[in-house]
């Protein structure tokens, strides 16, 4: 019998982290959790007591916080074989209305984030030349959605930094894992006050997820018809795009909203 896998995800307390958590915990794996709401994470790992889950109250942000979060679980568990940077927030922001404070945070989480997670982990898993690193991007990062534009922008930065980054890795032994997200069904999502195509359960897209990185795939977007969707909004002509999309449904702007 192969050893239990063991797996450090951020963004652990709610929506696709907390849905990864359930998975890789129902497929016998060690786990590092890590979120800004401890209490989530205490319930969670409350909640799974014949499981080994290790519970790490940090933000993202704050990355000396996250990088001592790290260095415990690799001394008390080992280099991990996968690492997922999945935290991430998304607020409907406007360039000219004083929302300047809402694209520093969502870019320092989504993309400064990402890449705090990832740097702690890098040394081990490359001196042990094994290891999967996977980022949550966006299929929102293809192309900037109006309203969205902090998010968007985010999403895009990540991609090309999960594409650098799988480059950097690939003679290094360690595997780069890029997943795109259509529409999951969220706390964040929830926000959302338009039709959101394809919506997928959190659940079930966790277990195509998990599935993926242990495929090591280097790109993979869920659910599939929003493949196809990303590929035509990436070919498809600013002129034709602007055009289809300056009327489209946007997420509200709203300064003081609660992060999923």
């Amino acid at each position: 019998m192969s050893p239990p896998l063991k797996v450090f995800i951020t963004g652990a307390s709610s929506g696709i982290g907390l849905a990864l958590a359930a998975e890789y915990t129902r497929r016998g794996a060690i786990l590092g959790l890590a979120a800004r709401r401890g209490d989530a994470l205490r319930q969670f790992q409350q909640a799974h007591p014949q499981h080994l889950i290790a519970i790490y109250p940090v933000d993202v942000c704050d990355a000396e916080a996250l990088a001592a979060a790290a260095a415990q679980f690799i001394a008390q568990h080992g280099c991990p074989d996968v690492v997922i940077a999945n935290a991430g927030i998304s607020r409907g922001a406007l360039t000219g209305q004083g929302d300047l404070a809402i694209f520093r945070e969502v870019m320092d989480v989504n993309y400064y984030g990402m890449v705090a997670t990832f740097e702690p982990f890098v040394a081990a898993m490359c001196a042990a030349r094994r290891g999967t690193l996977a980022g949550v991007a966006s299929v929102a990062g293809v192309r900037g959605l109006p309203g969205s534009g902090a998010y968007s922008a985010s999403k895009a930065a990540a991609l090309k930094y999960l594409e650098a980054l799988r480059v950097e890795m690939r003679p290094l032994g360690v595997a780069v894992v890029t997943i795109a997200p259509g529409y999951i069904r969220t706390p964040m999502t929830a926000q959302n006050p338009y039709p959101m195509p394809f919506l997928m359960d959190a659940s079930r897209f966790a277990v195509k997820v998990v599935d993926g990185i242990a495929r090591k795939v280097s790109f993979a977007v869920y659910p599939w018809p929003m493949r196809i969707a990303a590929m035509l909004l990436h070919v498809m002509p600013r002129w034709l795009y602007d055009r289809l999309f300056e009327k489209a449904p946007r997420k509200p702007r709203a300064a003081d909203n609660t992060p999923p």
